[in-house]
């Protein structure tokens, strides 16, 4: 036992963050027996911890936060966990009906689901992305309402005060984007600050809001935090998500629809 007594709160919460960071998850009463320090010690410096998004609490305990990794271009991720985006694009356009209103954000495995909407007819599709917009112009049976703003090349996407001006002006029954990173706790989270407005007032369109996202992206945080978990109505992902994190969506009156 290491006595925590000599140690400032700092010192101890990054020595504590190192014990999580080598055992993954550990609970209160063995971090007070580890640091010699009160469980209410150990329990606000986990709150300290979790508040930087460090760390994940669980009940008795925590674990270290699973940091999603840096995202390449679009354009460089197109052959990334494939096979699960064409599944997961598949069964998200299954979730639009024909004379549907939808928002399409950008990514990959948006742009998945756009290449599965050319059967249906009727539909008019907002979109801030250039790849989205681009793929759907194939089918003249879908009318294509394209955002102007300001173009972030990695994504090819509009974003920035033009964009979320248009946003305003649309009404979209169901929204349907990608997101960097999604977890119960720290809800939706991305790794680019200057679209983070923009992806807030795609959030705010009165629709159901589905998000589209490969295991990869489940259970992880991400920089910038985005939106609550309780933003979202359905989560279309595959089958290698994490079993406790699609039954703690279920818990939260989350709709998953895993492919």
């Amino acid at each position: 036992m290491e006595s925590g007594v000599s140690l400032s709160s700092m010192e101890r919460q990054e020595q504590l963050l190192l014990f999580l960071e080598q055992h993954e998850r550990a609970t209160v009463d063995e971090l007070s027996q580890r640091f010699d320090v009160s469980v209410a010690t150990v329990r606000r410096d986990l709150e300290s911890l979790q508040a930087q998004g460090l760390i994940q609490r669980f009940h008795g305990g925590a674990k270290i936060a699973r940091q999603a990794p840096p995202e390449l271009p679009a354009l460089n991720r197109r052959e990334e966990h494939a096979d699960e985006k064409q599944r997961i694009g598949r069964a998200a356009a299954g979730l639009i009906e024909d004379g549907d209103t939808v928002f399409l954000g950008s990514g990959t495995t948006v742009l998945d689901v756009a290449r599965h909407l050319h059967g249906h007819r009727g539909l008019s599709v907002i979109s801030n992305s250039l790849l989205v917009q681009n793929e759907l112009s194939k089918t003249a049976a879908i009318t294509v309402i394209g955002l102007g703003g300001i173009l972030r090349h990695s994504e090819m996407s509009m974003i920035g005060h033009i964009t979320e001006q248009a946003l305003a002006e649309v009404r979209a029954q169901k929204t349907i984007i990608g997101i960097r990173a999604i977890d119960v706790e720290h809800g939706l989270t991305n790794d680019y600050v200057p679209e983070t407005m923009t992806d807030r007032a795609i959030l705010a369109q009165p629709g159901q809001t589905i998000i589209v996202a490969d295991h990869s992206k489940c259970a992880r945080v991400s920089t910038v935090w985005l939106a609550p978990i309780s933003s979202v109505d359905t989560l279309v992902t595959d089958d290698k998500a994490p079993p406790e994190f699609v039954d703690a969506l279920a818990a939260h009156n989350i709709k998953v629809l895993t492919v």
